[in-house]
């Protein structure tokens, strides 16, 4: 990776604006790391080195952007002006804006001082990755006797380190490091195959442990054998923390400025309204370390902060940047929830560290306390199955019976459905073990009164 000073581009960008204009510039520069082994072999094997920079102009109403993946002062110069142009032709808005200093000082917040980088993401040696992803394959495979296969293995990393500058004199750089690895383990008896997923991830090369997801792979894979499906019935369903963590994710959806503007969420005008149990309390916190999407600011330069979304059961606020909080009006301001994609398109809104606040029971009291019920370990059709405006959700479900507090016999080819709306309503104990994923959302053990089961 090379040396440049990022956000000295991003600086030197932002002050070539022109009376009138608003300029600002996001700088980024990444290596990323992907392994994926296959019986004893390397199936893939890609490193990527990527730097580049997004400009982005707001003149007389309109928005223009321009990227490049060059950090070359005369590409650079080339792109602030294919911005101008860009925005010449834009449909003028007057809710386009840069983040400005008043929105950096609103309500007194601080950026919380994050360290989220580590050194052997990058000085650990691609051949000592190559050999941790056939390590995970072999664990999988000499993780039981009814393992037949592993469907794949892999490992990946990312070192991230990014500047944002504008003209009116906001600006901020980060750096993060990520590592995690994986693995499908395909466990037979018979003709009957079954798949479970396993992983581990961390910060550091360091942190990622193998054999901790070889042995999920196969535990989970193991456990479905034999599944069938099982009568309709209402029953309670607990779900997986991999499961929670998908549903949070559609609930961060439409929880975001973006959504709510447009109109298209069922939390639209229920502003202040009761939408979940009294004692849920559903938060985006880019300032807790663990987190893997958390940030010291958003992708505009605004310092990030804890945003009660639903506190206490009630619905209190939206996620927003500072182009959907325009658009909301009525005072809103932005959260510091602007994310990007990388360079090549402006920021968007979204969740980076979405969680419910845990509860007092683990994993293991949750399940005792169910007499019989179905829990899930793994959905599918959860985007094609989910109504993110009616909150309609129906999706395909794999897990096994709860009965008299345990684990029973495996279950498919069932449906489970509601809405996001009863979901909420439903959610009778919030599980302690808040398990942080790559992504926007944790996962932790959720018990659900009841839902609509649809099998045999």
């Amino acid at each position: 990776m090379t040396d440049v000073d990022l956000l000295g581009v991003a600086r030197r960008v932002a002050g070539d604006a022109r009376p009138g204009e608003q300029v600002e510039a996001y700088v980024l520069r990444s290596r990323d790391v992907d392994v994926k082994v296959f019986g004893g072999e390397v199936e893939s094997l890609a490193v990527a080195e990527v730097e580049g920079v997004g400009v982005r102009v707001i003149v007389d109403a309109r928005q223009g952007y321009a990227w490049a993946g060059s950090l070359d002062d005369d590409v650079i110069a080339e792109t602030l002006a294919e911005a101008r142009d860009n925005a010449a032709f834009g449909a003028p808005d007057e809710s386009y804006a840069l983040a400005s200093r008043s929105d950096v000082d609103a309500g007194g917040v601080v950026a919380p001082t994050l360290d989220l980088w580590r050194d052997d993401v990058l000085s650990t040696s691609t051949a000592d990755k190559v050999a941790l992803a056939l390590e995970l394959e072999g664990a999988v495979r000499a993780a039981d006797p009814l393992v037949r296969g592993v469907e794949s293995a892999s490992y990946g990393d990312a070192a991230v380190e990014a500047a944002v500058a504008n003209s009116l004199g906001v600006e901020s750089s980060t750096r993060r490091t990520a590592a995690s690895c994986s693995a499908f383990a395909m466990a037979g008896e018979g003709t009957a195959t079954q798949t479970g997923s396993g992983f581990s991830a961390g910060r550091s090369f360091a942190e990622v442990d193998p054999h901790e997801a070889a042995r999920d792979a196969a535990e989970r894979a193991v456990r479905l054998l034999g599944a069938k499906p099982i009568p309709s019935a209402r029953l309670p369903v607990i779900l997986d923390p991999l499961v929670t963590r998908s549903v949070l994710g559609l609930l961060g959806g439409a929880l975001s400025g973006e959504a709510i503007v447009k109109g298209r969420s069922l939390f639209v005008g229920r502003e202040g309204e009761d939408v979940a149990g009294s004692d849920i309390t559903l938060v985006d916190d880019p300032t807790l370390a663990d987190a893997f999407g958390a940030a010291t600011h958003d992708a505009e330069g605004v310092p990030t902060r804890r945003v009660e979304l639903i506190a206490g059961g009630r619905f209190d606020a939206v996620l927003h940047n500072v182009h959907t909080a325009r658009r909301a009006g009525d005072g809103a301001r932005t959260t510091g929830s602007a994310v990007r994609g990388g360079f090549k398109s402006p920021p968007g809104v979204g969740a980076r560290a979405l969680h419910l606040v845990p509860g007092a029971l683990g994993a293991e009291e949750i399940l005792a306390s169910v007499d019989h019920g179905l829990y899930v370990q793994s959905v599918s059709g959860l985007h094609s199955g989910t109504n993110p405006v009616s909150g309609d959700f129906s999706v395909g479900a794999v897990g096994l019976v709860v009965r008299d507090g345990a684990l029973a016999e495996p279950v498919r080819e069932v449906t489970i459905a509601s809405t996001l709306q009863r979901i909420l309503h439903d959610i009778t104990v919030v599980g302690a073990d808040l398990t942080w994923l790559p992504g926007g959302a944790a996962g932790m053990t959720l018990l659900l009164a009841d839902m609509s089961v649809s099998g045999a």
